[in-house]
């Protein structure tokens, strides 16, 4: 093969892989999804990275920005998916779900795969077209649109797999408006 039909392979690719991230540093849900041009979603592997909380907070992050390297480098993603931190009650939390966010970010910048975001709402709203929706029925939209069994767990690996959903559907829309 010459090097301009590889080339054209690649650019004409019908698959595009997405990896969903719901930050926590306790746990931080994971899930890997493929889209084809026909716009049906696949789902290729899902998890959760959990970090001891009795383990000091630099070393958890270490471990989760380790963790995300290595499945970036496993699934060679075209794109990540975060879910943003939009809003929280308690300022602690917050800090440390963007921490987490942060170290995301960084292990995506590192290997070099572009990242969007999303807002809880988004994800709602794209899942089950209702903003306020509560988690069963995400999870029961998850399911049904991935065509799984049974409900992924824990709630940090369906709700990774909304975010991956999510930037399959907007990344739809976003062509057939020529954006």
């Amino acid at each position: 093969m010459t090097n301009r039909l590889i080339f054209a392979i690649l650019c004409t690719s019908n698959f595009m892989t997405v990896l969903g991230i719901d930050p926590g540093i306790a746990r931080c849900g994971w899930g890997v999804v493929e889209k084809n041009t026909s716009a049906s979603i696949k789902t290729i592997d899902f998890g959760c990275v959990v970090t001891l909380s009795t383990t000091d907070e630099a070393t958890r992050l270490s471990q989760l920005y380790s963790e995300i390297l290595n499945l970036l480098k496993k699934y060679k993603p075209d794109v990540v998916a975060v879910e943003k931190l939009f809003f929280a009650a308690n300022a602690k939390t917050a800090l440390t779900v963007g921490q987490a966010r942060g170290a995301i970010l960084v292990a995506a910048g590192t290997a070099g795969v572009s990242v969007a975001s999303f807002t809880p709402l988004e994800v709602k709203q794209a899942i089950t077209g209702y903003g306020r929706a509560d988690k069963v029925q995400m999870q029961r939209m998850v399911t049904k649109t991935l065509g799984l069994s049974k409900t992924p767990q824990p709630d940090d690996t369906a709700d990774a797999l909304a975010v991956a959903i999510t930037y399959c559907f907007m990344k739809r829309y976003d062509r057939s408006t020529n954006r």
